[in-house]
């Protein structure tokens, strides 16, 4: 048993030193040293040379993704020009600054808020007096499903991680629950954790292709579901990012609107409690006081789903809604969308 003991022992120091050891004998048998055999193994060219284009498009981006931290919690960033301008999603900087940037290399600098868009989850801040290495980005609308996606950012606060997978799907009308709802979203394998949102998630060849925003969640487990993300697309991104950096705020945001102020029923349908005036929904009929259940044809029981169904519409189309009146009657109003308003 003492034997045994030994030989083991020196099996466990050895693999941790990266080697197999392999015993000649039994335990009660030969005084021969055992014989090591190096534990290694060539693989076939095209594995490293996929090995070498990940390492080099982590080596080539890092720099361009830092980590954002306010108050609330932190998020992560990606550098959008020379100006020292940062796109993230908006719910990484909401509740305010001061907000501190944090790049790859450790350099921490203070950062203001340039301008955000809520709809559509984005904002820009940014930094003085710090040289910062913008991103390329991509045309996400040549993105198709089975392509290679890499995952920078700072899930948990762990500064710089990385993550890989493919783009798995394109999700229309996806929302974060919060009564914000995406047009399109690129759903990726890519792991994606908190402090994740608002970092690059990038092709193969280094340019970024959307902003991980949501990780799906388990409704029977309660947590994210594994390999289920998605991103904002880049073309999305660099559009809302760039009248921001101009202008301060969003000029044309794209997306169709209602007009309305409204709140959750018991799942029976989403309470108009203000109509605005001149609005798409004024001008077609709507009132205080109804209650939407459906627009162009798609059930309505929350806020949440109805922000979801104008976020796959465009402002121009005229749809139809139908409603419940106070007196229990129903309706069928037909809306032509307003764009949603940007926002200052």
């Amino acid at each position: 048993m003492v034997r045994f003991r030994r030989w083991f022992a020196r099996l466990i120091v050895a693999l941790g030193a990266g080697v197999v050891v392999v015993a000649v004998s039994a335990c009660g048998g030969s005084n021969r040293s055992p014989a090591t055999v190096p534990a290694t193994v060539k693989p076939p060219g095209g594995v490293i040379a996929f090995q070498d284009a990940i390492i080099s498009v982590v080596h080539s981006l890092s720099p361009s993704v830092v980590q954002i931290e306010n108050a609330q919690g932190l998020g992560s960033g990606i550098v959008f020009d020379t100006n020292g301008d940062i796109v993230t999603n908006n719910h990484v900087v909401a509740g305010g600054g001061p907000y501190t940037v944090t790049t790859s290399t450790g350099k921490r600098y203070s950062a203001k808020l340039v301008g955000s868009f809520a709809p559509d989850d984005l904002a820009v801040v940014s930094v003085s007096g710090a040289t910062l290495r913008p991103a390329t980005f991509a045309d996400s609308s040549k993105l198709q499903v089975g392509d290679l996606t890499i995952a920078i950012g700072n899930p948990l606060g762990l500064r710089s991680s990385v993550t890989d997978g493919i783009v798995s799907a394109f999700r229309q009308g996806i929302s974060e629950g919060n009564g914000v709802a995406l047009p399109t979203m690129i759903q990726t394998s890519a792991a994606i954790n908190p402090g994740n949102s608002g970092g690059a998630l990038a092709d193969i060849e280094g340019r970024v292709i959307g902003i991980p925003t949501l990780a799906a969640t388990d409704p029977e487990l309660g947590g994210t579901a594994p390999g289920i993300g998605f991103a904002i697309p880049s073309d999305l991104v660099m559009n809302i990012a760039t009248q921001i950096v101009h202008h301060g705020h969003v000029i044309n945001s794209h997306r169709a609107y209602l007009g309305i102020q409204a709140g959750d029923t018991n799942g029976e349908g989403v309470y108009v409690s203000k109509v605005d005036p001149g609005s798409a929904a004024a001008k077609a009929g709507l009132e205080g006081g109804d209650v939407i259940t459906s627009v162009a044809g798609q059930a309505t029981p929350t806020l949440d789903q109805l922000t979801s169904v104008l976020a796959e519409l465009k402002p121009g189309q005229t749809v139809a809604v139908r409603v419940t009146r106070q007196n229990g009657s129903a309706a069928t109003l037909h809306v032509t969308l307003d764009t949603y308003p940007g926002s200052a």
